[in-house]
């Protein structure tokens, strides 16, 4: 595989200790005649859980429940999986991550994780984007000009329609209008505006799962048989999202509507028995899930698709 300029070893000069900076983390597997992989565009640690998930919860419930699951009480690790799908004729990256801007915070890193297995950026024909909150689209641009200047885009019609929409102005949501002015727009010209049930590729369909942000999508792919539904943030952690799908979630901009899409979608995952790739699972953000009385169990991937 070739190596990108950030992977290299040097010593510090002192007892000639080692230091290191590797590429990012990747993870590949095979859906019938499709590779995917994912890429780690970074991680990072957030304090006080019960400020994000279960916000109508007391933070003592919060607590209790990731006392259970074996985690910290008191603080969670947010990471972040932008995802290539080589079909074989197209190369389609899935969200972009942070791109430049999440340099100084050890983020975007999806760039150098998409050349470290071997793709150069202009060999990608589709960028499809979830929605448009900025560690999806941040990586959209680097050094001024498109990260992916061959490519073609996609995403939801409500979803732009929503973020360009000048009633933002002077909301809380001016400052995500401002990223997707910045990112998005420059590449309207080349953009398609999805709707339900709308062709991506050939055997990969948009699916309308809005509450996280308006017109949220998320994207089903099938080849030979074999299925993936890719959830993007329709459920943010694999327990205190998935786990109590009905907890609100401070980063939704429609909660009450965001439990219903988490309840939805997950339904079918489970009821199917199908993987997914959720954008903020623990890496390489593969699994499935079960149907338990409050929620979902997560179970993540392990060998099933190497036999």
């Amino acid at each position: 595989m070739p190596m990108t300029g950030a992977a290299y070893a040097a010593t510090t000069g002192e007892n000639d200790i080692m230091t290191a900076v590797l590429p990012p983390d990747t993870h590949q597997f095979k859906l019938g005649a499709c590779t995917i992989t994912v890429v780690k565009d970074g991680a990072n640690v957030i304090d006080n859980p019960w400020e994000t998930f279960g916000s109508n919860q007391t933070p003592e419930t919060v607590q209790k429940l990731l006392a259970q699951n074996f985690l910290p009480t008191d603080k969670f690790v947010n990471s972040y999986a932008p995802a290539i799908i080589d079909t074989g004729s197209d190369i389609i990256v899935v969200d972009t991550g942070f791109g430049a801007a999440g340099r100084p915070r050890g983020l975007g890193r999806f760039r150098e994780g998409l050349q470290s297995v071997g793709y150069k950026p202009e060999q990608v024909t589709v960028v499809a984007l979830t929605h448009l909150h900025g560690d999806h689209i941040n990586g959209l641009i680097e050094e001024g000009a498109a990260a992916f200047p061959n490519a073609r885009y996609v995403t939801g019609e409500i979803e732009y329609e929503f973020w360009t929409d000048k009633a933002r102005e002077g909301t809380p949501a001016e400052a995500g209008q401002k990223s997707v002015f910045a990112n998005v727009v420059p590449f309207v010209e080349k953009m398609t505006f999805l709707k339900e049930g709308d062709q991506i590729v050939s055997g990969m369909t948009a699916m309308l799962a809005p509450g996280h942000t308006p017109g949220h999508l998320v994207f089903h792919l099938e080849s030979q048989g074999k299925q993936l539904v890719m959830t993007g943030d329709v459920a943010n952690h694999y327990i205190l999202s998935l786990g109590r799908p009905d907890w609100e979630v401070r980063f939704d901009m429609d909660k009450a509507q965001a439990a219903k899409t988490r309840n939805r979608i997950f339904d079918m995952i489970a009821a199917d028995r199908i993987p997914f790739l959720g954008f903020h699972m623990p890496f390489p953000a593969v699994g499935f899930v079960e149907k338990q009385q409050l929620g979902f169990h997560y179970v993540p991937k392990t060998y099933q698709f190497d036999l």
